[in-house]
């Protein structure tokens, strides 16, 4: 047998397996000081966020109250599941879609658009699953808290907002920040984040810098399954400012009951101070359950959602300002200021002829009565088309264009609420964009801009302004929610921070702006407008003895005479402030599909009246006064307090009552 010398082979792999493992230890060194040196202060930071959780402790949002210092938004103790990021990886967010989806009742396309959001967001970002947990999705959580050690659930503060949808329209909503809205600049410079609570609409919106506060936070070590061990650090949060509005609780609730009892139960009704622009009551109906944007992330917080925007009724609309409709005969009273300012007519020739209505071309269009050859007072009183007919084709378009501007009709209000629409009126601009194959300007359409119908489309909120400021003699105060942020903190100490009155959002607008109004002028409209009310005019039946109502009721057409039934019924109008000469109060009211405005939109607002002159007065509201004094003599307007010198005594004969 052939003998073989193996050592050789033996010593090369030796030498092969000693150079492999100096290779390795190489390596591992190499290793070893990039992660502990290079880069161990980041692993470092790392390791110690894995053991350190920063917990968030949501700032409770501030108190909402009326003018008298009642509560009417608050918020109450609610519980919320949340999810851990740095317990998940990024792409493991997608697998937990379908569990809780079905787990806690979340719509899948919620969390899906969350989940992409917060790929874009901090690791150490939590993120609100469901909002208003019930007892069985905590009980879901714990019983799954080894599958799911990521999720906890947390207390927070909800927003409360009353029953029934009063003052929806006013307050607005809460809502989770959206996807979207987390990518637009304004929002990421405040430092929001997924599940950060914010205001949606209505003053809740456009306050909610003040309203919203500021999270504090609990520092806690926690083990390799997220569960508490110890407490760092805790930092409380800062509580959101409480909110003073202008709002009289009682004149809201009556406004709101009006509309409920209203024949269509669709409105508008805005009462306002027409000294300084604070609005008393503002009621859009239908309305709808602000309390609902709460559950929006469940499935039937979802439907109910999807059908609130797909009801044909629109109660998220704010009919007070971001619905237009024809004022009607409403239109007459800046009008009548403009027609005599510009000297269409003058307080000695102010007579025209009625004429049961007027022709034009083969068009005839009519008055609702044949009134002969009436002055401006009597007009206004017996609201006479073919008068105002007339005035307009003296004025002419250029010179109602004027009057609109005059009285920023053509303009927003300005009020501090979010999504205010433009009103539209008469142009020849208008005209062309609104009838292109006919764009000039005729005469009809003069007659048809002349008394509120075809080219006047108004907000309510803009005519109340109007209507307020001829009753101060051309003051316009810019209408207005807010009467004060509150004080934060100690007077005296560094957090102070004094409390804040209304501004307009717009600081360039003067408030008020001043349209001069000639007295005489001023107190022949007024006159006018108090006889629509006490001294037989079209607004009658509201009459309040020793309460001067001075008023103009309007009835828009919707569709053609003939057509005018149900939805297509016209709109029903009035417009009004109290006393007539020297007003406290100013209101606007507004009954769509409903008929006359002397039959359905000035009895709501003669409710309104009689509780405010219940709280004003201490004492039941006079009722109405059957038998008014017609073409008589009426109160003189005093040139200096405007104070009422004449009483009004109820004797002569019954005047027919014109309800357009």
């Amino acid at each position: 047998m052939k003998f073989e010398d193996s050592s050789q082979n033996l010593r090369a792999r030796l030498r092969f397996i000693q150079a492999l493992v100096i290779l390795l230890l190489g390596l591992l060194s190499i290793r070893l000081y990039v992660l502990q040196v290079v880069r161990g202060e980041r692993y470092a930071e790392i390791a110690e966020n894995q053991r350190r959780r920063r917990l968030p402790i949501p700032a409770p949002r501030g108190v909402i109250f009326d003018r008298e210092g009642r509560v009417i938004v608050d918020s109450r103790p609610i519980y919320n599941v949340i999810l851990s990021r740095e317990d998940v990886k990024d792409k493991d967010l997608s697998a937990l879609i379908e569990p809780l989806s079905e787990g806690l009742s979340v719509d899948k396309d919620i969390l899906r658009d969350y989940f992409e959001v917060v790929k874009t967001q901090p690791a150490f970002e939590t993120l609100q699953v469901k909002q208003d947990a019930t007892p069985g999705d905590i009980a879901w959580v714990e019983s799954h808290n080894l599958e799911y050690p990521e999720l906890r659930v947390e207390q927070q503060p909800q927003r409360r907002y009353p029953d029934n949808g009063s003052f929806a329209h006013v307050l607005g909503y809460v809502g989770e920040i959206s996807p979207e809205q987390l990518k637009q600049q304004s929002y990421k410079e405040k430092g929001l984040k997924p599940g950060d609570i914010i205001g949606l609409s209505g003053i809740e919106q456009i306050y909610d810098d003040y309203l919203r506060g500021k999270d504090g936070y609990r520092e806690v070590v926690v083990d390799s399954r997220g569960r508490i061990q110890d407490e760092i650090e805790t930092v409380p949060p800062t509580p959101g400012r409480d909110l003073v509005t202008t709002i009289d609780l009682d004149l809201q609730l009556a406004a709101e009951e009006q509309l409920r009892n209203s024949v269509t139960k669709r409105g508008v009704i805005i009462s306002m101070d027409p000294n300084n622009g604070e609005i008393l009551a503002l009621a859009s109906a239908p309305t709808f359950d602000p309390n609902l944007f709460s559950r929006i992330t469940t499935k039937e917080g979802r439907a109910e959602y999807a059908a609130l925007l797909n009801d044909p009724e629109t109660p998220l609309l704010n009919r007070a300002i971001q619905s237009r409709y024809p004022p009607g005969s409403t239109w007459k009273i800046p009008m009548a200021i403009a027609g005599l300012k510009q000297g269409a007519i003058t307080l000695e020739h102010s007579n025209l002829v009625c004429g049961g209505g007027i022709t034009i071309g083969n068009k005839f269009t009519r008055c609702m009565g044949n009134h002969g050859s009436p002055d401006i007072k009597a007009a206004i009183t017996h609201s006479c088309d073919g008068y105002f007919y007339r005035l307009g084709l003296k004025m002419g378009i250029d010179g109602i264009v004027e009057m609109v501007d005059e009285f920023d009709l053509n303009k927003r209000t300005g009020i501090d609420l979010p999504n205010e629409v433009v009103s539209w009126t008469p142009s020849r601009e208008f005209k062309r964009r609104m009838q292109p194959r006919d764009p000039e300007w005729r005469d009809i359409d003069t007659v048809y801009a002349s008394f509120g119908q075809v080219y006047d489309i108004i907000t309510p909120i803009s005519l109340l302004r109007t209507i307020g400021g001829i009753s101060m003699d051309g003051r316009l105060y810019i209408p207005h929610l807010l009467k004060e942020v509150k004080a934060f903190g100690t007077p005296g100490t560094p957090d102070y921070i004094g409390p804040i009155t209304f501004q307009p959002l717009d600081k360039s607008r003067p408030n008020p702006k001043i349209v001069p109004i000639p007295e005489a002028i001023d107190a022949a409209v007024v006159e006018g407008m108090w006889r629509v009310v006490n001294g037989g005019g079209t607004g009658a039946r509201i009459a309040m003895a020793g309460f001067d109502i001075a008023g103009k009721t309007g009835t828009a057409q919707v569709v053609g005479l003939g057509k005018d039934v149900g939805k297509n019924k016209d709109h029903s109008w009035f417009v009004s402030y109290a006393p007539a000469f020297k007003p406290e109060i100013v209101m606007v009211a507004l009954i769509e599909n409903s008929g006359f405005g002397g039959t359905h939109a000035a009895p709501a607002v003669r409710g309104v009246y009689d509780v405010y002159y219940r709280k004003t007065r201490h004492e039941e509201p006079p009722g109405a006064v059957k038998q008014q004094i017609a073409n008589k003599e009426t109160p003189e307007k005093q040139t200096t307090d405007k104070k009422k010198t004449a009483a009004v005594t109820a004797a002569g004969q019954q005047t027919a009552i014109n309800n357009r």
